[in-house]
């Protein structure tokens, strides 16, 4: 299901998580060569990435909401 992101935080090990609309996170590493998100790597690519929609698994899954820890 997509849902829209909302904003970003990082993870333990420093790594940039999108927060979604519904509630659920999502990893959005910048991995080259696997994995290319160069606009995680500066807040005005990441703000530029607002309201972009990703798949999210965990609606799909019907799991609960995510939680800031």
């Amino acid at each position: 299901m997509l849902q829209p992101i909302t904003g970003f935080h990082k993870d333990d090990e420093n790594h940039w998580v999108a927060e979604l609309s519904c509630g659920h996170f999502q990893h959005v590493r910048h991995d080259p060569p696997w994995t290319n998100r160069p606009w995680t790597q500066s807040e005005a690519g990441r703000n530029g990435m607002v309201g972009f929609e990703l798949n999210c698994v965990k609606c799909d899954n019907g799991d609960p909401r995510d939680q800031n820890t």
